[in-house]
Parts: structure tokens; sequence; C-alpha cells
């Protein structure tokens, strides 16, 4: 992890942020464009990509191309959306310096740095190069054909899906490690994710939370048919490779669910870490541990908290999902009938 320096006065003037905005929702496009106006009056440069820029129209912003040289000389990219908005984001600082920092505006945004309503503080910090930037493990993809040449390739921040083509069929894989035969199933598909990833599409199917400081690589099947197929997590140097036979499904790769490759017939998918990780920007101490609790509304009270009623008996409290209310026993008289307890609910009789 490292923070980026002030600098010179002339270098300062010289900073420069591009910003990617969901476009699509007016509240994102007023946020982007108030951010950008507190920007500019700081002296920094913004920078817009030209597909978005008849919507945000930004006055005294840079209209740049939306390829690979769009951030080019950009300090931040500043990403106003979700976690889809992020991963575009990221094809394009994917090949420069810039680091990557979110403002979470749809469901989960994980990937995010903030939440709308600290963006002031966010902004702050940017422009007083008061943040860290953390370096995530990115995965390469080469897809190989029967011979074993190369034919087609991508990259991916979060994971890389080799699935099926036709919905209707099983797709039969045979999965090495390191050029090691493993084993082989039939399945919708393989994930191979990084620990940034853990929490996107490999959580949905089953894999384990990573911590994204973990340097490894996750292979988790997909509704496979077969005893063992359970989520592996091997070391960062490794390769993993799906291999489907020739006689086997149509399969295709899809890496962050933004890019696609075929695999040819008899082929295969080599997926290793890639060799330019990918930067995200932090301004907020909050760790991990504490994003998985905001993100998922997880319960952080334990069995230290349980209610006693009597040797031999603990009585936990529970919540009550639909109206969000803590109810607990108490809230049973002693005949076991429903009695209205503190907040205006009731707990029924089971």
């Amino acid at each position: 992890m490292s923070k980026p320096s002030t600098g010179t006065p002339e270098e300062q003037r010289d900073r420069r942020v591009l910003l990617t905005v969901h476009t699509g929702r007016r509240d994102v496009v007023a946020l982007a464009q108030t951010s950008a106006a507190r920007l500019i009056r700081g002296g920094i440069g913004v920078k817009i990509l030209e597909d978005e820029a008849p919507d945000l129209d930004i006055p005294g912003a840079e209209v740049v191309p939306c390829d690979e040289s769009a951030a080019k000389d950009a300090e931040i990219v500043m990403v106003f959306g979700g976690d889809g908005t992020f991963l575009r984001a990221a094809e394009l600082a994917r090949y420069t310096d810039a680091a990557l920092m979110g403002v979470n505006l749809g469901r989960v945004g994980f990937l995010a740095e903030t939440e709308p309503e600290a963006v002031e503080e966010t902004l702050s910090a940017i422009e007083d190069c008061e943040y860290s930037v953390e370096e995530r493990l990115a995965i390469r993809v080469d897809v190989l054909d029967r011979a074993g040449t190369v034919v087609g390739g991508t990259w991916a921040l979060n994971e890389v899906s080799v699935e099926k083509a036709e919905r209707s069929r099983v797709l039969d894989v045979v999965i090495a490690i390191d050029g090691r035969p493993l084993t082989s199933f039939g399945c919708d598909g393989v994930l191979c994710a990084t620990p940034t990833g853990s929490t996107a599409y490999a959580f949905s199917a089953g894999g384990p939370v990573v911590w994204p400081d973990v340097e490894a690589l996750l292979l988790v099947p997909t509704n496979a048919h077969a005893l063992f197929a359970r989520p592996l997590v091997t070391s960062p140097n490794s390769v993993l490779t799906v291999a489907v036979p020739a006689d086997g499904n149509r399969a295709r790769v899809s890496a962050d669910g933004r890019r696609t490759v075929e695999v040819p017939d008899g082929g295969r998918v080599d997926v290793r870490r890639a060799g330019r990780p990918v930067r995200i920007a932090r301004v907020h101490s909050a760790t991990f541990g504490d994003r998985l609790v905001a993100k998922f509304g997880l319960p952080v009270r334990g069995f230290r908290d349980a209610r006693h009623a009597g040797p031999g008996h603990e009585l936990f409290t529970s919540r009550n999902v639909l109206d969000r209310e803590v109810v607990d026993v108490d809230g049973l008289d002693a005949g076991g009938t429903t009695r209205e307890v503190s907040g205006g609910g009731t707990y029924d009789d089971a």
C-alpha cells in the first residue's frame, strides 16, 4: 500500500481526475457534476469520456475518447455508480498508474470506497492527497486450441467464468492445477476468481470469502454434478486450467461479465496471476471486515448477548426479517400465546 506525494505547486497544477459515471440516473449525474465543479475550482483538471460528455455537460472538462488512452496522465479514476461501472472504469485504468476510487450509487457496491453522503470528505482527500493506494491481484487468461496454440485471451479483476455456451446441455470439464490433472465433472461452469472477486460471482456460487490482501487464486465450480467439486484456494503463482473435451458442450469465457472469448472444441483455458495489479484508492480507515458487516448487514451480536431464563435455558434474541424489529422470548406469555412486544410487533407461537 502506498501514499501519493503532495508534490510541488507545479505538479499540483498538472493533476487530473477522470470521471466515469452511470449516466442513466439523474441523481448520479448531478452528483458527478457538483463533484467535478469542486475539483476544477480546486485547480485539478477533470476528464470525461466522450460517450458520457453530452449527459454530463461539465464546463471546463476535457473530453477524451473511451479507450485505453482515456486515463493517461490521470491520477485518479473516480467512479460514480455501482460495481458494474467500477469494472468498466478498471478497463480504462488498466494500463496506467491511475488509481480507482468509487462512489457507491448501486445496490451493494463492494468495490466502491465511499457512499454518496461522504463525497465531500472524499473530494477533500483527493485535493489534499490524503489517500492510500491498494494494489489488487488481477488475473490473466489464455485460451488455447486443441494443439496448445494460444488463440485468445483477456484479463479480470473479479473473476473469469468458463461457462457452457448452450443452456440446455451440461459442460464437461477437466480441472488441472499447475499442469497436473485434479478432477473432472459436468457442470454449468467453473469460476476462477481473485480475492477481490471472492465477494462477487464466486460468493454467490458458494465460494469462500477471502480478504483482499491475501494473495491467492480461487477455483469455484458452479452446479457441478460431482461428489468432489469443492471450492479450491491455491497459490497466487499457480496456473488454473479448465479443459473442455472435444466431444463435450461448447464453452466460452466471460471476464468480469464484460468481455467474452470463445473456447475452441477440445481447447482449454489457462488462468494465472496477471503481471500488473489493479490500483484502488482508499480514503476511509474501515477494514474489510467492516465492509462485510455493512454491505451484507451481518449480525454482530453473538452468544454472549443471550438471555438466560433459568438453568439450562439459553434464550437467544432473534430478528424479524420482515419488519426488522428485534423480538425475544419475553414476547410470549406463560401460556405460549402471542402478546405485544417492544416496538409494536408480535411474536407468533410456532
